[in-house]
């Protein structure tokens, strides 16, 4: 009985999972202000400012995310490396190298969908 009730609950965890994979969310990003250059990130590893990486809130890191930017379509494919934003109204802070990919620096602020490519 026991193991009949893991089966299904690891069932039910791989739907879950295939779900979440298939989400798309929106929502305001940021990009890392040069002072975070060379700082440690929540993942251990050091913020460069010319690498595609990212700070999501939730995602597992090294999760691998689609950015595009809703007024122009532009898009980038980040890492997750970090935790954040720490500013609730927003879902995802940039390095400074992606955010200029789709061309954030300017507005400072975007409206983004984020799609998840892979854990």
């Amino acid at each position: 009985m026991t193991l009949y009730i893991r089966i299904i609950c690891f069932s039910l965890l791989i739907m879950v999972s295939q779900t979440v994979l298939a989400q798309k969310t929106t929502g305001k990003a940021s990009y890392y202000s040069n002072e975070f250059q060379g700082k440690e990130t929540a993942s251990g590893e050091l913020y460069n400012a010319s690498e595609l990486t990212a700070a999501h809130r939730t995602l597992p890191f090294n999760t691998k995310i689609k950015v595009t930017n809703l007024r122009n379509n532009k898009s980038v494919i980040v890492r997750i490396n970090d935790r954040g934003p720490h500013k609730k109204s927003r879902i995802i802070d940039l390095s400074f190298t992606a955010a200029k990919t789709i061309d954030l620096i300017h507005e400072g602020i975007a409206n983004v969908k984020l799609e998840i490519l892979e854990e």
